[in-house]
């Protein structure tokens, strides 16, 4: 049989009619049978507990990871403020699915929490990978993701390729929840384990090139930047970012109020790693003393330039993605496509997002794709782009 990925979108005036439509949009591509695992992401618009209860009745309580976003898509539609559901059915696959709270205040001990939960070993099925989401607002994405790399490979032993994202919620900033079974929980990881016969294939990248010179953060406290070389943050921001934003017509001693924060996500922070890569940060917002907002923590000393992004280059970023996730998987058929895709990227995008979505398919073929706009996106792999981004595409390819 090997594995099968169906998905579908729904939306709804309410909670359980969204859910349903969703889950029985892809039962109805499965043709009937068991379900293995589910995987939902539901907009802020929804009950999650009731999108969480319908999935799981539909399906004869199989295995959920899922979590709260920003926007859905599958090979079909590009939404937001709907429920998307993806169901595999798999005998080359065995999932096992884990949740723990209190990523704030530990988040090593939430890692070791959902590692030890899972199972160590499954015979016959040597390659592990797990999908791995989180609070999109707690602050620790960059934590959460390096201590999942050390965490799991120390407790199973080999390599753990993981992939996945931090939970959004529509862009309202108040508070994101993740999935596991029929827990919601937000202050918290949702971890589900791939055991499989073959292995997974991802692949990463971003559309930000360098604008600035290296820069040094000089006074940072936790997810709030506020001095760069010295100096006020937002100072520096429009003094480096104005002669760039001028051809495009943007005065960046006039702009004020959401304006602010529309520039911001146009010109992100760019942290070096290997090679001539640049992991995005991207700035939410402007505080009065101009001091910045981020997603995570930005730790003082560390140098960085500020990044430049252009419409087509979100578009090729996407393309990218899919080429390395592609060319990593080599002649293996593929039975789905799991996209975790940040939210920034539709801003920057506007309406002209599905281009990105696109090229997913594009590249990819004729294969169900199960994505959603996230407020962080985690890739860990050896020979990777590894660790926690902002203003990625992560893909992740099922093998058939």
């Amino acid at each position: 049989m090997g594995t099968t990925l169906a998905t579908g979108l729904g939306k709804g005036a309410y909670s359980v009619i969204a859910a349903e439509k969703a889950v029985q949009h892809a039962k109805d591509k499965l043709g009937g049978g068991h379900v293995d695992l589910s995987i939902v992401y539901s907009s802020s618009d929804y009950d999650y507990q009731a999108v969480v209860d319908t999935v799981r009745a539909a399906t004869g309580n199989a295995p959920l990871i899922g979590c709260s976003s920003s926007g859905e898509f599958t090979e079909e539609h590009v939404e937001q403020g709907s429920v998307a559901v993806g169901l595999i059915v798999s005998d080359d696959i065995k999932f096992a699915t884990a949740i723990a709270d209190g990523v704030k205040e530990d988040p090593e001990r939430a890692v070791r929490t959902v590692a030890n939960k899972l199972p160590l070993k499954v015979r016959d099925y040597p390659y592990l990978s797990a999908v791995f989401l989180i609070d999109g607002l707690a602050g620790v994405g960059e934590e959460m993701a390096v201590l999942a790399a050390i965490v799991f490979n120390q407790t199973f032993g080999t390599n753990v390729k993981l992939a996945g994202g931090a939970a959004g919620d529509d862009l309202k900033f108040k508070e994101t929840f993740v999935f596991s079974d029929d827990r919601i929980a937000t202050d918290a990881v949702s971890v589900c384990l791939f055991a499989s016969k073959k292995p997974l294939y991802t692949g990463v990248q971003h559309g930000h090139t360098p604008l600035s010179e290296l820069l040094r953060v000089t006074r940072a406290e936790g997810c709030v930047l506020h001095e760069i070389d010295g100096r006020p943050a937002w100072d520096v921001w429009k003094e480096r970012t104005a002669k760039a934003a001028s051809k495009i017509g943007i005065d960046v001693g006039a702009i004020e109020g959401v304006d602010i924060g529309a520039h911001l996500i146009r010109f992100e922070l760019g942290l070096p790693d290997v090679g001539e890569q640049y992991k995005i940060r991207v700035p939410l917002g402007k505080n009065e003393d101009g001091s910045l907002n981020f997603g995570c923590a930005i730790p003082e000393g560390v140098t960085f330039r500020i990044m430049e992004s252009e419409k087509e280059n979100q578009i090729v970023s996407a393309r990218v993605a899919a080429e390395m996730a592609k060319e990593n998987s080599g002649d293996s058929e593929i039975a789905g496509v799991i996209v975790f895709d940040c939210v920034c990227r539709h801003l920057i995008l506007s309406d002209e997002f599905y281009r990105g979505v696109d090229q997913f398919k594009d590249v990819l073929g004729d294969v169900p794709v199960l994505g959603w706009e996230t407020y962080g996106e985690i890739c860990m792999e050896p020979g990777q782009f590894s660790g926690f981004h902002n203003t990625t595409s992560v893909v992740l390819i099922i093998p058939r």
